[in-house]
């Protein structure tokens, strides 16, 4: 069996940010002295360079509207950035009108909706506006990632998937759900529909003030992402620079790619950079990143 250590990755989940701009950031907030320091494609690229990422996507962490395109002008002259998920709340009365102007960018690959910046997908549901937005992201072929997953969101996934079924959906962090097993239900009926993938990012734990970077540790329940949903709708994210309070970028890594190394090589691949096109479309801006199509 081929190891998986020299298979290209596509990172689905990094988070773009810079403290020193004028009006500063939302997050993280200075009193964290971890994760508090600027976060752009050069720092990535250094951090990466040598543990064979070839690809990443930016996923929003500011509810500010502007910080679209802050991040799509970020993005632009570093060829490593593949696109990026931002934040248009699909209720809002612009979101038409912002959607078209931003998906002009092919880097703008769907927006983010779940438990952050004080959304609740459930209330939003029964708001015509709000499917209508829905609707619209689906008809351009754009995906919307969840975030932070609970019972109660899966739950209204599923009721977002029954309302736009041919909307691609993708539950970002399910490996670090708390109480994942209450939602046994809720995931059986999630894993049946073709159309919404799992991250397994938020891997890394911390137990009694230790960080955890065995991978022994860790797969039971990268298990039961495979069990649940297959090996063609599972996709790597690190997670960083968040993941930087649990681990450093190349331990996340490797928990990963050691579990991975026990499946075919066909399974890493997919794992690490196919299933990214399939649920994220995005399109290739470097010679490495066309090898993988």
């Amino acid at each position: 069996m081929a190891p998986a250590t020299d298979i290209p990755i596509i990172d689905t989940h990094i988070h773009l940010f810079d403290p020193t701009r004028p009006k500063g950031i939302p997050w993280p907030p200075k009193e964290d002295k971890v994760r508090y320091k600027t976060a752009l494609p050069p720092r990535y690229i250094d951090l990466t360079s040598k543990l064979g990422v070839v690809g990443a996507i930016e996923l929003e962490c500011s509810p500010w509207l502007e910080d679209n395109q802050w991040v799509l002008d970020v993005c632009a002259p570093a060829p490593i950035m593949v696109g990026m998920v931002g934040n248009i709340p699909p209720g809002d009365k612009n979101f038409r009108t912002e959607l078209d102007k931003l998906r002009k960018n092919p880097l703008y690959l769907g927006i983010r909706y779940g438990n952050i910046w004080g959304y609740d997908i459930g209330n939003e549901l029964g708001k015509p506006e709000f499917i209508a937005g829905l609707k619209e992201l689906a008809k351009n072929g754009m995906i919307m990632d969840s975030a932070n997953p609970n019972k109660k969101l899966l739950e209204d996934l599923r009721r977002a998937s029954d309302l736009v079924p041919d909307l691609r959906i993708m539950i970002d962090h399910l490996p670090g759900m708390e109480e994942i097993n209450k939602a046994d239900a809720v995931l059986r009926d999630l894993s049946a529909r073709k159309q919404i993938y799992v991250k397994v990012s938020s891997v890394l734990k911390i137990k009694n003030d230790s960080k955890l970077t065995n991978a022994v540790f860790y797969k039971p329940v990268l298990d039961e992402m495979w069990q649940r949903f297959g090996e063609d709708r599972v996709v790597f994210g690190s997670d960083w620079p968040n993941s930087d309070g649990f681990g450093t970028y190349e331990q996340v890594l490797t928990v990963v790619k050691d579990y991975v190394s026990t499946k075919p090589r066909g399974v890493a691949e997919k794992y690490f950079y196919k299933n990214s096109l399939a649920a994220y479309r995005w399109k290739p801006r470097t010679a490495a990143q066309k090898k993988l199509l």
